[in-house]
């Protein structure tokens, strides 16, 4: 899954914002004999963006989504 890259149009900020996101997932819970939880294999079912905030000036509204960045292919 790509994930979106932001710029906040205020500021210029390209680095830095908090997301508000709400998932659905599945996911194997493994408990040991002690009690300990390991949640194994997940997968993300639904995940929808619900806010971006740029954490440099605080602004929700001038934020644009970009095209998600290039995977590398480094081999």
């Amino acid at each position: 899954m790509a994930t979106a890259r932001y710029r906040c149009a205020a500021c210029g900020n390209l680095t830095r914002f908090d997301v508000t996101v709400t998932r659905r997932t599945r996911a194997f819970h493994h408990y040991s004999l002690g009690g300990d939880l390991a949640v194994e294999d997940e997968e993300v079912l639904a995940e929808t963006v619900e806010d971006v905030a740029c954490r440099w000036c605080g602004s929700s509204r001038g934020i644009e989504t970009l095209d998600p960045a290039p995977q590398r292919t480094d081999t």
